[in-house]
C-alpha cells in the first residue's frame, strides 16, 4: 500500500506539471493574439526560451533557494519514492516559470530579448523562490511572526500572492521603465489603439490557460489524499464570475471577456480549498470588474502601456485574492476557517513590496548596463524581423 501510495502521489503531481506547463502555451497565444502581427514570432519564442532559462536556474539554484533542497546528489537518491521529489521540482517549476510569462506580456512589442532573459534568470533563481521560501517554506521564520501578529499564518494555497501578484507587481517596474510602445501616446493626447492581431488566438490562449488551471490549483494538494474537489468547484465558479463581470463591464469586448475567467482564477488560488462556492463566485466576479476597470484606468488615463493589462490582471486581481481569501474563507461567511484577515493583508502587503522593490532593482540595474529597448528602427520593423529574422507568415511577406 505504501508502494502505491508513492507511485500514485508522483504520477498526481506529475499530471498537475504536466497541466501547468500547457499553461505556457496559453501565455504564449494570448499574447500573440494581443500583440501586433509584428511581434507575433516574437511572444511566441519569449514564453519557450523564458521557460528554457527558467527550468535551469531553477533546478541549480531557485528550488533550494526556497526549499533548502539541493539536487546535486546521485541518481539513485533522486530515484527514491518513484522519484516524487523530482517531479514535486518540475510541478513547482511550472509556477515559478509563469513569472517572466506574466512580466512577458506587459513589456511586449518593444524589449530587447537578452535584457529580458537575463532578468529572467535573476528573477527566477533569487526573487521569487526568495518569497516562494517565505510562504510555502516557514522561511526565516515569517510566518511565525505573522501568526503571533495575526492569530494566523499567511494562507496562499495556490499563489495568488506567490506567484500572480509577485508576477504583476514585477511587471509594472518594468513596463515603467521601458516606456510605452512608441506612437502609442501622441503629443496632441491623442491615443492611438495598437489593436490586437487575433481574437482567435487570444481566446485560445485564454481557453488553454483556464483548462490548465484546475492543474495549477487542484494539484497543489501535491499529494493524492488531500486532493479537494472544493477547489475545483470553487475554481469553476470564480472563472465563471470573473467571466460575466467581465462581460458586462468590458460591454461585450471580446479581450474583456477572454481575460475575465482569468481574473477570476487568478484571485481564487489563494482561498480555493477554504471558500464556499459562492463566496469563490463573488471573489471571481470582483476580480473581473477589477481587471476591466483598471485596465482601462491604465491604459487611457495614467497611460501606462501595459500591453496585455498584466498588472491589472495578476497584480491587483492576484492582491484582491489573498484579501478574499481572508472574506470569503472566513466561517461567518461560509468558508473553512483557519485564516485571518489581518494575516492575509500582512502577507499580501509583503508581497507587494517585495516584488515592487525587485522589480525595480532587477530591470534598473539592467537598464544600468544595457539598454532594455529595441531602438526605434526595430520597433517600427517589429521584434519579429528584428530579433528572429522572420515574420509570422513568411510565404506572404515575400517581395516578388
Amino acid at each position: 500500500m505504501e508502494a502505491l501510495k508513492q507511485g500514485s502521489d508522483a504520477l498526481f503531481i506529475l499530471l498537475g506539471g504536466i497541466m501547468v506547463l500547457a499553461m505556457h502555451a496559453g501565455f504564449a497565444f494570448l499574447e500573440l493574439g494581443t500583440v501586433r502581427k509584428k511581434n507575433q514570432v516574437n511572444a511566441l519564442v519569449k514564453i519557450l526560451v523564458d521557460f528554457s532559462v527558467s527550468t535551469v536556474v531553477y533546478f541549480m539554484v531557485g528550488y533550494s533557494v526556497a526549499y533548502g533542497t539541493s539536487f546535486f546528489v546521485g541518481a539513485e537518491q533522486l530515484a527514491q519514492k518513484n522519484g516524487y521529489d523530482l517531479v514535486k521540482f518540475f510541478f513547482l517549476l511550472t509556477f515559478a516559470a509563469a513569472i517572466p510569462a506574466i512580466i512577458s506580456g506587459g513589456i511586449a512589442e518593444r524589449a530587447r530579448f537578452w535584457p529580458q532573459l537575463v532578468a529572467t534568470a535573476v528573477i527566477v533563481g533569487f526573487v521569487y523562490p526568495f518569497f516562494e521560501g517565505i510562504v510555502w517554506n516557514q522561511g526565516f521564520g515569517v510566518q511565525a511572526w505573522i501568526k503571533s501578529m495575526a492569530g494566523e499564518e499567511f494562507h496562499d494555497f495556490a499563489g495568488s500572492i506567490v506567484v500572480h501578484a509577485v508576477g504583476g507587481w514585477l511587471a509594472l517596474p518594468a513596463v515603467i521603465l521601458l516606456g510605452a510602445r512608441a506612437n502609442r501616446y501622441r503629443k496632441d493626447g491623442a491615443i492611438s489603439a495598437h489593436p490586437p492581431s487575433n481574437i482567435p488566438f487570444l481566446a485560445l490562449g485564454a481557453w488553454i490557460l483556464t483548462v490548465g488551471w484546475f492543474g495549477f490549483n487542484v494539484m497543489s494538494a501535491q499529494t493524492i489524499d488531500k486532493i479537494s474537489g472544493l477547489v475545483a468547484v470553487n475554481s469553476l465558479m470564480a472563472m465563471v464570475g470573473g467571466t460575466l463581470a467581465a462581460l458586462a463591464l468590458g460591454r461585450n469586448d471580446p479581450g474583456f471577456v477572454h481575460n475575465g475567467p482569468l481574473a477570476g482564477l487568478v484571485a481564487v488560488c489563494a482561498g480555493s480549498d477554504l471558500m464556499h462556492p459562492l463566496g469563490a463566485l463573488v471573489t471571481g466576479a470582483i476580480a473581473g470588474g477589477i481587471f476591466v476597470v483598471m485596465f482601462t484606468l491604465t491604459q487611457n488615463r495614467w497611460k501606462i502601456d501595459d500591453v496585455l493589462g498584466v498588472w491589472p490582471l495578476h497584480g491587483l486581481c492576484g492582491a484582491w485574492g489573498g484579501l478574499a481569501c481572508g472574506i470569503f474563507g472566513a466561517k461567518a461567511l461560509g468558508g473553512l476557517g483557519g485564516v485571518s484577515f489581518g494575516a492575509q493583508a500582512i502577507g499580501t502587503l509583503m508581497g507587494v513590496a517585495w516584488a515592487v522593490a525587485g522589480g525595480f532593482a532587477v530591470y534598473g540595474l539592467i537598464k544600468a548596463m544595457t539598454p532594455l529597448r529595441l531602438t526605434p528602427e526595430e520597433e517600427y520593423d517589429g521584434a519579429d524581423l528584428s530579433i528572429h529574422r522572420i515574420g509570422s507568415t513568411p510565404d506572404r511577406e515575400v517581395n516578388w
